[in-house]
């Protein structure tokens, strides 16, 4: 956030959501939403970068090399003009340096592998609040597993780190991805289900909630008879974005929406345009940003956030 930059309307309207929190945490909120092209929008962009760690370095930047080092990552964040950067401890250790000051950061504090068997929705904890303090983090992420076999431990150890978090003034961000169980692969993104995902996020104390884009299908029997009764809309995506943001805490919490796999431009704007007529907060787009040369992911985040910022309709 840059020095003496006053808060919009905007902006004051949705940290009014959190007076539950320290003056610390409201302040590191009011940096996430006060930074990049779309300070003061109310909306967000932001990069990840995990996917080093969950898919394996070949897999996540040999399409384009500039991505195995990290420095290029807080680069490309820092020119694209994002609201935050987030990534495991190793990579913001290993880049931190050169972001610091320049774009909030975000600290993931859990992460996976793809070598662990595919069934297994679990995640290890690779860094601490003690970590993100360190490195001059304004928030921690976690991510949750719902319907998985681990998911209840997920839930203690997340409630564990979100108090440390919040005692220090750091926001909590939470990527929460329903996985295993009795749900089907359709299931994951199924609008029953996501918006659960974003109900639990919230209900375990998450400032910020990362969820897939939804789709259509209803995955739970009960849910559905619920859906048809009440007649809610979600035939179009812009109304799927709308309940989601609806199921946590009627809009009172910060809901931002997967960039998923790496996709069509095309696509991935009228995603965008969803999230943004459906009244959602934003984007965390990686593989969609990095897995591209500099100057077309440039291009590429600009264009999304002018969407979202109404430049473009």
């Amino acid at each position: 956030m840059k020095e003496g930059l006053r808060l919009t309307e905007r902006v004051r309207e949705i940290l009014d959501c959190y007076r539950g929190d320290v003056p610390g945490t409201r302040a590191n909120l009011a940096r996430l939403l006060m930074s990049g092209r779309l300070a003061g929008t109310g909306r967000l962009l932001i990069l990840p970068v995990d996917q080093g760690f969950e898919h394996g370095p070949a897999r996540s930047f040999a399409v384009n090399p500039s991505g195995y080092d990290p420095r290029y990552h807080c680069e490309l964040a820092i020119d694209a003009g994002c609201n935050a950067y987030a990534a495991p401890l190793g990579l913001l250790e290993a880049g931190a340096a050169d972001a610091a000051g320049q774009i909030p950061l975000i600290l993931k504090l859990n992460n996976s592998d793809s070598l662990q068997g595919s069934d297994d929705y679990n995640q290890a904890v690779t860094g601490s609040v003690r970590d993100a303090l360190r490195l001059g983090c304004c928030a921690v992420g976690y991510t949750i597993y719902p319907g998985s076999a681990y998911s209840q431990n997920m839930y203690e150890r997340l409630r564990e780190i979100a108090l440390e978090a919040k005692s220090v003034g750091l926001a909590v961000v939470v990527w929460s991805y329903p996985r295993g169980g009795r749900l089907t692969k359709a299931g994951e993104t199924a609008i029953d289900v996501v918006c659960y995902a974003a109900q639990i996020a919230a209900q375990l104390g998450a400032h910020v909630i990362k969820v897939k884009v939804p789709t259509d299908h209803i995955e739970q029997a009960e849910a559905k008879k619920v859906y048809a009764a009440e007649h809610i809309p979600i035939s179009t995506l812009a109304d799927r974005i709308r309940h989601v943001i609806q199921s946590a805490f009627h809009g009172r919490r910060i809901v931002i929406f997967s960039g998923g796999a790496k996709g069509e431009d095309k696509t991935i704007f009228d995603e965008v345009r969803a999230i943004r007529d459906g009244g959602g907060f934003g984007s965390i787009i990686g593989r969609n940003s990095f897995q591209r040369p500099k100057p077309d992911a440039l291009t590429f985040l600009e264009t999304c956030m002018k969407i979202y910022a109404g430049q473009i309709p």
